[in-house]
């Protein structure tokens, strides 16, 4: 197992208006792998609204999106962001999804970034394997910071860009234990 060049990379996520095929973004941020600096780090106003239960997660509320910019916006500015860099998400199948349906409610056709799982990658280092699915069981993202004893009290999980920079904190904890293994 590898660690993860961070060179050219930078860190998404997202928040959610829920988990089904109509769910939207409502915020998304960016930072740079290396540093943390932070990218770009938004609401974004759903076409719906956000359910009790996103809201309980996340906190974010359909008063606080009001007035964000839409997807559309938000997405030039984010394709521009991550053009030609290495995108790196904790659980990327679920974000890249929301990103994908929010790109074809607004008919939004590019799709200029790849991505590396971050969860996927962690799984296999934490080792915990999952029978019944025939994998390495994937961890929570403050689980995984919790296993790497990651202080992480100074950021709120579930924002997004708390959540970036979990993110990150946790590849550069797992990438200085892979760099002293044999």
């Amino acid at each position: 197992m590898k660690p993860i060049n961070l060179e050219n990379a930078v860190i998404l996520d997202t928040e959610t208006t829920g988990l089904d095929s109509n769910a939207e973004i409502v915020e998304i941020s960016v930072i740079e792998a290396v540093s943390g600096k932070v990218l770009i780090d938004t609401l974004v106003t759903p076409v719906q609204l956000i359910p009790a239960e996103a809201i309980a997660i996340h906190g974010i509320t359909n008063r606080q999106v009001s007035g964000s910019p839409t997807f559309p916006k938000v997405f030039k500015e984010l394709a521009e962001i991550v053009k030609g860099r290495d995108v790196m998400i904790y659980n990327a199948d679920y974000d890249m999804r929301l990103i994908q349906q929010s790109m074809k409610r607004y008919g939004v056709t590019v799709f200029p970034f790849k991505t590396q799982c971050v969860m996927e990658w962690y799984a296999e280092f934490y080792g915990e394997w999952n029978e019944y699915r025939g994998n390495y069981k994937w961890q929570s993202l403050t689980n995984a910071a919790r296993q790497q004893s990651i202080d992480i009290s100074d950021l709120s999980a579930h924002r997004a860009k708390a959540d970036c920079e979990i993110t990150r904190r946790v590849i550069l904890a797992v990438n200085k234990q892979l760099e002293v293994m044999p």
